[in-house]
């Protein structure tokens, strides 16, 4: 019998990262001898474990075989002649598949600390690369929400998706796979991606692939104007910087859900609360929150900062009956720290639609050069004819944009 540290506590260490959760795997053991170990068998079916005292998730070696649809659609070999190498080719990416053998079923030491890669793991860390590990990626759609979320959460070490792996993860989307994903899970992977440091990564990369369809339909319309989506994407990024918590999370991405969210006032890109009050789809936020079985708590929440983002973008000019109302709406008198949770979420989208304005106007400043004035000015006059032509060409281009958004 061998046992293996595998997966995420190998590749974090690697990364220098917190490990949150050891999972090992056991060459060359059975059922019987797990159990007659103390070991507790977590299903009926599925040959995983948990340790008598430390409750880690202890599996035996195993294959699996697509027979069906959906990532529950396997058949499960587990057997004491299925070696390490077989069991961790079935596994996602590279960096998930390293392993580490440790002393024994009870003492999870290294034995000598030596990293077993036979699939380029270790190159792939080096090169900052999600990459599949074989083919049978293409087996589990569950694969494409997953990648997305790696992606998301090694965003900031400069991580990317292989070209291979991303055409793999389109195949998938455009097979309907998808389509067999549990609610539960797409929720557990996206409300996991949502809460990592760079979760605007994992929708913009679900939304290029066209895997927003399924389950996130509303979203993957509203993010067809530009506007919106870079706006909402910029918002989560803060949210992340911010550490912002899940409802938080949650209403900033649902803000998305209208056409007339953003206009444009005094030719810059803008809240318009008026507008995005009456606008906004709540239907659209309670069909996904249907369809992906969001919790209730999250739905309110987005609900409850739609309707009131009117005041919390103009507390300062709200009378007294006015900030009477917000906190009996809000549920203040009852639970302050939810107010305070609605400010904060209203303060990091007016930041975001801000940052989207100076990044036009910074847009507009580095297209005009030299080539774009009169080549016989001098001395003050070229300056002041640049500075000019930046900013006949910002306002060119806010006016394009205000054509070019939805009604």
């Amino acid at each position: 019998m061998q046992v293996y540290l595998v997966g995420g506590a190998v590749r974090d260490q690697l990364l220098g990262r917190p490990i949150k959760d050891k999972d090992f795997v056991v060459v060359g053991a059975t059922v019987a001898a797990m159990l007659e170990a103390g070991f507790q068998q977590v299903g009926a079916d599925f040959p995983v474990f948990l340790h008598p005292t430390s409750h880690e998730e202890y599996a035996l070696a195993r294959t699996e075989r697509k027979q069906g649809v959906g990532y529950q659609g396997f058949s499960i070999y587990a057997s004491p002649d299925v070696s390490l190498k077989d069991d961790l080719e079935r596994r996602d990416l590279t960096i998930n598949a390293m392993a580490i053998e440790v002393i024994s079923l009870n003492d999870d030491s290294p034995i000598n600390g030596e990293v077993i890669d036979y699939y380029g793991g270790l190159t792939d860390i080096d090169n900052k690369t999600l990459r599949h590990v074989s083919d049978a990626f293409s087996e589990d759609p569950l694969r494409v929400l997953r990648t997305a979320r790696f992606y998301s959460r090694y965003y900031d070490l400069g991580f990317t998706i292989a070209d291979e792996t991303l055409t793999l993860m389109r195949q998938l989307v455009q097979s309907g796979e998808l389509t067999h994903l549990s609610a539960e899970r797409v929720w557990q992977e996206s409300s996991h991606a949502i809460m990592q440091l760079s979760p605007h990564v994992y929708w913009q990369q679900l939304y290029e692939i066209g895997a927003l369809t399924e389950y996130f339909a509303p979203l993957h319309h509203a993010w067809a104007n530009d506007h919106i989506r870079e706006t909402i994407q910029t918002a989560l990024y803060f949210a992340g910087q911010m550490q912002l918590n899940l409802s938080q999370r949650w209403a900033l991405l649902m803000t998305s859900l209208s056409s007339s969210s953003f206009t444009l006032k005094n030719k810059d890109l803008v809240l318009d609360e008026a507008m995005y009050a009456k606008g906004v789809n709540d239907k659209g936020i309670s069909d996904i929150g249907n369809i992906v079985k969001v919790p209730k708590a999250h739905t309110q929440f987005a609900k409850l900062f739609i309707q009131q983002i009117e005041k919390l973008n103009t507390i300062n000019h709200l009378n007294a009956a006015e900030k009477i109302e917000l906190i009996q709406a809000c549920g203040a008198h009852k639970e302050p720290e939810k107010l305070s949770q609605l400010l904060v979420t209203s303060h990091v989208l007016q930041l975001a639609i801000q940052h989207r304005q100076m990044m036009i106007a910074l847009g507009s400043f580095h297209a005009i050069g030299m080539e774009d004035i009169q080549s016989d000015l001098k001395g003050p006059a070229i300056g002041e004819a640049l500075q000019q032509a930046r900013i006949s060409h910002l306002q060119a281009h806010t006016i394009s944009n205000q054509h070019c958004n939805p009604s």
